[in-house]
């Protein structure tokens, strides 16, 4: 067991600028518990760790970690706590996003450097509900993950590393509810995971262009690997089945958006695009319902 405590830069919202990593409230890989405090399990350098953060206060956060990989993990912690972001730099000019900025001083954009970790789920999240999304992932972990170093909350993993997700048979797969495409887009990715793992030192464009360059990597599945793993707060996720009608609604009023129009409205806040969407979704504005939402597919009757 390993244990630091310091001073962010930034006053910081622990829970709520950690969240950004978790997938779905039953992820066996982030953990919220009674006290507050965030267990997160990660893997630096193929070694697995287990990380419990926790504020002290608002200026004041303390980190233990457990496992072959802790050292390398608290040294990560700062910048998953956005010690690299610079919410000074963002001037909102809508009155809802200067209402939420000023509730949430601490929610800020960090970066893990971890793209495996933020690829795979994306992938899993690709043109199927979020429910659907979360319920792959957890399945696969719990089936395909390391039991979590330390005293970590029970039933939480550790993500499978490449070399594991590469040895996935389909039945497995598809017994967890991803389709061939999306399994073939993971598998693709793997084989190049060094490459793709080398993006976490690159800028956000040269990032963007190498992780488009497997087929199956999109515009919006780049943009949710750099917003986590570079803490780019402006890469928007363009081709989101929901973002753009809550950017229209909250600040055009209009019930239907599309990528044209919230790219449009989000001009303002070029360089912080994706910081102005972070905010609306905190703010809890949504569209009024117009249809039923989408029914859940099972893979596994198919």
């Amino acid at each position: 067991m390993i244990t630091r405590t310091w001073r962010p830069r930034h006053p910081v919202d622990v829970a709520a600028t950690l969240s950004a990593h978790r997938r779905g409230p039953y992820d066996p890989a982030f953990v919220i518990d009674a006290g507050g405090r965030v267990w997160r399990t990660c893997r630096y350098g193929g070694e697995p760790a287990t990380i419990r953060v926790e504020a002290l206060s608002r200026v004041e956060v303390r980190a233990t970690a457990w496992g072959p990989g802790a050292s390398a993990a608290l040294d990560a912690v700062p910048g998953w706590l956005g010690e690299y972001d610079e919410p000074h730099a963002f001037r909102p000019v809508h009155a809802l996003i200067s209402d939420v900025l000023r509730r949430c001083p601490g929610l800020l954009i960090g970066r893990t450097g971890l793209v495996v970790e933020a690829l795979v789920p994306a992938i899993l999240e690709q043109k199927v509900t979020s429910i659907e999304a979360y319920r792959s992932w957890a399945a696969l972990l719990r089936r395909h993950g390391e039991r979590a170093p330390g005293p970590a909350p029970e039933g939480m993993r550790v993500a499978p590393a490449a070399g594991t997700w590469l040895r996935i048979p389909s039945w497995e797969w598809h017994r967890a509810g991803v389709g061939p495409q999306r399994s073939r887009t993971i598998v693709t990715a793997m084989r190049h995971a060094a490459r793709l793992e080398e993006t976490a030192s690159m800028s956000s464009e040269a990032a963007d262009r190498r992780l488009r360059a497997v087929p199956g990597i999109g515009p919006w599945t780049s943009a949710e690997v750099r917003q986590r793993v570079l803490g780019d707060p402006d890469a928007v996720s363009v081709g989101d089945a929901g973002l753009p009608h809550v950017v229209s609604y909250a600040l055009a009023g209009q019930r239907r958006g599309s990528d044209e129009l919230m790219l449009e409205l989000l001009e303002p806040y070029r360089g912080h695009r994706h910081r102005a969407c972070v905010l609306l979704l905190q703010a809890g504005v949504r569209p009024p319902r117009r249809a039923p939402r989408a029914p859940l597919r099972d893979y596994r009757a198919m």
